[in-house]
């Protein structure tokens, strides 16, 4: 597999940048006067310019410009934070991530009413002088400067390294230039012969004298992103006077940084000997009160920057999941052979075999893991332009934001959870009025869950809106010949007919929905993770869907049982417990399907006749009670073998039909196992046991 390219590792990184703006900006519209926020906004917005200039994208640098220079206006207090400036950033943010992915001749013309309504922002504030942005700030004249602020002397070096981490020195020093009168001395002392020159290393080293009345902090947000990497040095500019007196007390003001470059004096030629790092050790009487000098070789900063974290492509993963999943296979045929072994060694061997693989298995299963966090926090944009666009006030609350899930579950979740909220947000919320008729609050809400409940994790998506027509769904079912007249329908077989392709109770079609198309696509989407979909609803109080899913896609723990001739799979996580069935006792439920476990009366099923086994029973029966939320059922089976680990190999499309299976393993011994769908036999267990009760 090849190595991503510089442009590819920027769009990459330019994705992550834009979804955490986007997501500062949804929470600086709750909380205007967060300055973490609008720190962490600017941040983005200075580092998607920086690496858009470098890697080539200068439109999309030159546009972020002047969102960022917007933004360093709040930052300074000079521009507030409101409804208008949001939208307007959320505007940019989106033709930011356009310029990149689909780079346009239209774009320009895009970007024009973006800036006029910055500029229109900027001109009502009543302290802020109207400015046309996209332009360099405006220099200030030093003349006018006071005499003790006349501004300040920088020395800078990068570190070797930098360039070829996406940072460019010209535009540090035009950023230099912007904040006031800048004279620039590039010091060459450093650059090797040509034939030793590595023409990715920087060996250039600068001096800037500044003249600006701004503070120390907005040189600092200069080198915001590489200070930590370079050696820095600031010092103000005083009048001979004053710096006559300094210099005989000894006294200078604080530095920039915890990384700066201590001088032999204030005034000593920038040769490359004074460039020297030093210690961190204490001042000495004598020094500098204020400086601190912290050194780190480049080697030592490169190492942390790649113990930190290692970007490696989806692709990989999976076939590294794909590897471990025949290691398990392989492992499970050496645990079957070592079983019937006498040698002790080939037992001691197998032990730690699976052992590894058992540790292999969870460290990978964990590096594919990742918080469905990364998945809500996408849904706040969506829900904050419904709420403009449909007049509904709407608030988005999550839970469970830490519950992992496998990535591949969550990448393929993306559309369907679109489609399900907006269906929400569209037919299930009421306008402000009829909420006010019904006794609600203006707000409506919605609730995005997610919990693990043994081998899954549950998402539900909940409203307080409307709720489901349960008559117009039936009107609507009968009049396709979805559902015959009189026919009785339990809830959940009623709602069921929701996903059938082309149904829609909408009585007009929308721009958001209204055709039927929909709904059979996220319920095929669901069914391709191996997951379910449940609705439940109350009239006039809302709907809540649930999402089952599989906690992973490749591997489970599981407990291999047997039933007649065939073996099968419960995944591990959702047995309770296991009971015996003796014969007396099976004799006593008489058909009645259920048994009696500490109070508890729980129906259970005989896997022998679902699966129409034909082999006599064994004498001594188990009883396997499984669960799925808060529903349990017990599974008669001849005989529990033990914990297996389960590699799930998806089922053919001529298998669609078996609803009972969810996937099938292969064993130790080459034999195939298919693997139970618990929620199913749950939920054909409790049925039969209603059906039982109402009978009698």
């Amino acid at each position: 597999m090849s190595t991503p390219t510089p442009a590819e590792t920027f769009l990459q990184e330019a994705q992550e940048l834009l979804e955490s703006l986007e997501h500062s900006l949804l929470e600086l519209e709750e909380q205007p006067g967060n300055s973490e926020l609008i720190d962490a906004a600017f941040r983005a917005l200075h580092t998607i310019k920086g690496s858009g200039a470098m890697f080539g994208f200068e439109a999309v640098a030159a546009f972020t410009h002047h969102v960022e220079s917007a933004f360093d206006r709040v930052r300074q207090g000079k521009l507030a934070v409101e409804g208008r400036l949001i939208a307007l950033a959320l505007a940019a943010r989106d033709l930011i991530r356009r310029m990149i992915e689909e780079p346009g001749p239209e774009d320009e013309a895009l970007a024009v009413p973006i800036l006029e309504g910055l500029r229109a922002l900027l001109a009502e504030q009543a302290d802020a002088a109207p400015e046309t942005l996209g332009a360099n700030p405006p220099r200030t004249n030093p003349e006018a400067l006071p005499i003790a602020a006349l501004g300040w002397r920088i020395r800078m070096r990068l570190a070797r390294d930098a360039m070829q981490m996406g940072t460019n020195p010209l535009l540090l020093l035009d950023e230099l230039r912007g904040l006031g009168t800048a004279e620039v001395m590039a010091h060459v002392d450093d650059v090797p012969a040509l034939e030793e020159l590595d023409p990715a290393a920087c060996h250039v080293f600068w001096t800037v004298v500044l003249k600006t009345s701004l503070p120390r902090g907005a040189i600092e947000d200069v080198f915001l992103f590489v200070i930590d990497d370079m050696r820095l040095d600031v010092e103000p500019l005083l009048p001979a006077a004053e710096a006559a007196t300094a210099q005989a007390t000894q006294l200078a003001p604080p530095a920039v940084s915890s990384q700066v470059l201590e001088q032999s004096g204030a005034e000593q030629p920038e040769a490359a000997g004074t460039m020297k790092p030093t210690t961190a050790a204490p001042a000495a009487p004598g020094e500098r009160a204020g400086r601190r000098a912290v050194d780190h070789s480049p080697g030592e900063r490169a190492g942390r920057r790649a113990a930190d974290s290692v970007r490696v492509p989806a692709e990989r993963l999976d076939d590294l999941m794909d590897r471990v999943g025949e290691l398990v296979i392989a492992q499970s045929r050496l645990s079957q052979v070592a079983a019937a072994s006498t040698d002790a060694q080939v037992k001691s061997i197998a032990e730690d075999i699976e052992r590894l693989a058992l540790e292999l298995r969870d460290s990978t299963m964990g590096v594919r893991t990742v918080p469905i966090g990364s998945l809500f926090g996408r849904f706040r944009r969506l829900v904050h332009d419904l709420s403009a666009q449909l007049g509904k006030e709407i608030a988005l609350v999550t839970v469970g934001e830490d519950t992992e899930l496998d990535k591949t579950v969550v990448e393929k979740l993306n559309d369907p959870l679109i489609h399900l909220l907006r269906n929400s947000i569209d037919h299930g919320l009421e306008q402000p009025d009829g909420r006010a008729a019904a006794g609600k609050p203006s707000c409506g809400r919605i609730t995005l869950t997610a919990r693990h409940a043994g081998a899954e994790v549950l998402l539900s998506i909940a409203d307080d809106g409307r709720g489901l027509d349960r008559e117009r769904i039936r009107a609507r079912a009968e009049e396709r010949g979805l559902v015959q007249p009189g026919e009785i329908l339990r809830d959940s077989e009623l709602f069921a007919v929701i996903f059938q392709p082309g149904f829609s109770t909408a009585r007009e079609v929308t721009s958001l929905s209204g055709r039927g198309v929909g709904m059979d696509v996220v319920k095929q989407a669901i069914e391709a993770l191996r997951g379910k979909i449940e609705i439940s609803s109350v009239q006039g109080a809302g709907t809540e869907l649930t999402l089952r899913l599989p906690l992973t896609l490749a591997i489970i723990d599981g407990l291999l049982v047997r039933v007649g001739n065939g073996r099968y799979v419960l995944p591990l996580s959702s047995v309770e417990e296991c009971v015996e069935l003796c014969a007396g006792q099976d004799a006593r439920s008489r058909g009645r399907n259920f048994l009696n476990i500490r109070g508890d009366l729980v129906p259970f099923l005989r896997l022998r006749a679902l699966f129409s086994a034909t082999t006599p029973p064994d004498t001594y029966q188990k009883v396997v009670v499984v669960s799925a939320g808060k529903r349990r059922i017990g599974l008669v089976v001849d005989q529990v073998i033990g914990n297996h680990q389960t590699v799930i190999k998806s089922l053919s499309v001529l298998h669609e039909t078996a609803k009972m299976f969810s996937g099938a393993t292969i064993l130790g011994d080459g034999a195939v196992a298919l693997i139970l769908d618990v929620a199913q036999l749950v939920e054909f267990g409790q049925t039969s046991d209603q059906e039982f009760r109402q009978a009698s």
